[in-house]
């Protein structure tokens, strides 16, 4: 077989700029939890000292780290007087953690999943699979880190109102389940936005129903609760309105999950299920969004379904076909696309 070397090169120099994106990952925790960012982006100017002593933090480490961050593009090297700074575009990704397009929650989660390598190479050994709770605990605050710039910027503006009379129930006093909850992100902004109605977060997670439990008191929230419990049996009926953020794909039986939602609805109920964008074929999901969503589905979403009853194993670019499926097979018969990002897909589900 004939090498050919154009091609070569061109792998090679991705393989490289993969390991340098790999390599900087930790960097850019690190320049979250720190402030160096934020910092950078609301001083204008900076040299790597003024950075280190605006952030309490050693020059030296500081002055690599802005090194790294120039090189990837990250912010910005002005060599006439060697001092760094950040676009406004830089600044959304990185420096504002209320942009919609805050990215550094995803960091936190990629690292877990390398804690967690071992017990994915088991599990392709054996066919296991992995619980979500058994992950490494970054897993957790990334999550609730990377989908929350999301849902803060587009839930309340864009989604809900994507939905045939639920923002009006929900102004006058209505009754939601939020399943698969999380550390609440989604049911916290709801419940601020929405004080006439009554909310109540589900998941099977007990440590993430703890963290979503001191999140709601953070904030002084009086109309929303909490409680452990799985998509196919958490309480209670007569709901008007039933959401599954970025969860359902996640379910070892989402149709289950679908029916027990539908059981559980008013009649004229909507339920609303977010999830990963993405197409309907493998090739048209090799892009660098679906890039990213099968790696996570590889090392969290498949591992996760796989561990549980049924066992479906959606993955997280199961695409609209598949998911209508599930969600017929549920029970419910009026189901539409109400919306989209380019990382979420909004179906809208009713009896």
């Amino acid at each position: 077989m004939k090498l050919n070397e154009d091609k070569l090169h061109a792998l090679l120099g991705q393989v490289v700029t993969e390991m340098g994106a790999a390599a900087n990952g930790p960097l850019i925790t690190i320049g979250d939890k720190l402030g160096l960012y934020t910092t950078l982006s609301e001083s204008g100017h900076l040299s790597s000292a003024e950075l280190a002593t605006k952030t309490n933090t050693a020059e030296r480490y500081v002055r690599e780290w802005l090194s790294a961050q120039a090189a990837s593009g990250y912010v910005e090297y002005h060599p006439e007087s060697q001092k760094f700074s950040m676009t406004p575009e830089q600044t959304m990704v990185f420096g504002n953690r209320k942009s919609p397009v805050f990215m550094t929650g995803a960091f936190y989660a990629i690292s877990s999943v390398y804690h967690d390598e071992y017990k994915i190479e088991k599990a392709f050994k054996t066919g296991e699979g992995v619980s979500w709770g058994d992950h490494n605990s970054c897993l957790f605050c990334g999550t609730e880190k990377f989908f929350s710039p999301s849902y803060e910027g587009n839930l309340i503006s864009n989604w809900i109102p994507s939905l045939e009379g639920v923002a009006e129930k929900l102004e006058k006093g209505a009754k939601v389940a939020d399943i698969g909850c999380g550390h609440a992100a989604s049911t916290i902004i709801m419940a601020k936005e929405f004080p006439n109605s009554s909310f109540v977060g589900y998941d099977f997670h007990e440590g993430s129903i703890e963290q979503a439990k001191e999140r709601a008191k953070e904030v002084g929230l009086t109309n929303v609760t909490f409680e452990v419990s799985t998509a196919k049996d958490f309480p209670g009926n007569d709901y008007d309105f039933i959401t599954f953020f970025d969860c359902l794909h996640d379910m070892g039986d989402p149709a289950g999950a679908c029916a027990h939602a539908k059981a559980a609805l008013k009649a004229d109920g909507t339920c609303m299920i977010v999830e990963p964008f993405a197409k309907d074929s493998l090739e048209e999901n090799l892009n660098p969004v679906g890039r990213a969503f099968y790696a996570f589905s590889t090392m969290l979403c498949t591992p996760c379904s796989l561990n549980q009853e049924v066992g479906l194993a959606l993955g997280a670019q199961a695409g609209e076909k598949q998911l209508r499926e599930v969600i017929t097979k549920g029970g419910f018969t009026r189901i539409k696309r109400a919306t989209e990002t380019p990382f979420n897909m909004i179906l809208e589900a009713r009896p």
